[in-house]
């Protein structure tokens, strides 16, 4: 089977730190990669396409050196390869009109202000993955105990 990956985008180790701590909920599905840029979060994404592999989540700082996260998620949503990632802008210092541009020209699933609620974030990242592997079709009865069990009966039972 093909991996799954989660790639945290943020150019502070001790918020992805943090955010890999949040995830450990995941791991055992997912692989989950730290990227301190938007150019190394790219070499990433590369690889995981050249291997053939899943891209389900991407969580994104919007405040980065040389390329901002609402930048780097627009690249991202304008490349046609992966219709189905969802994509989560994770900051506290986003304007009014950073947030516009990110839903409008990105396309975000999500936005989640810094500081977090871990609980919420594990729900709404668990919704999300739970909403790309029943988009894409995938076997997902494994990972059923990590799902969002709403999502999956709603997709189910036909009420999207």
């Amino acid at each position: 089977m093909e991996k799954l990956n989660i790639i945290c985008v943020d150019d502070q180790s001790e918020v992805l730190a943090t955010l890999r701590k949040n995830l450990e909920f995941f791991s055992e599905f997912f692989e989950i990669t730290d990227c301190e840029s938007a150019e190394e979060a790219w070499e990433e994404i590369e690889e995981i396409d050249s291997e053939g592999d899943f891209l389900a989540l991407i969580v994104c700082d919007h405040v980065m050196p040389s390329k901002n996260g609402v930048e780097f998620l627009t690249e991202f949503y304008e490349d046609s390869r992966f219709p189905f990632t969802k994509k989560m802008l994770l900051t506290g210092l986003a304007t009014h009109e950073d947030t516009i541009s990110a839903i409008n020209n990105a396309k975000i699933d999500c936005y989640i202000e810094k500081p977090w609620e871990s609980a919420e974030l594990i729900k709404t990242i668990q919704t999300l993955v739970t909403e790309f592997i029943l988009e894409k079709g995938l076997e997902y009865q494994e990972m059923l105990p990590i799902l969002d069990q709403q999502v999956v009966y709603r997709k189910l039972s036909g009420n999207s």
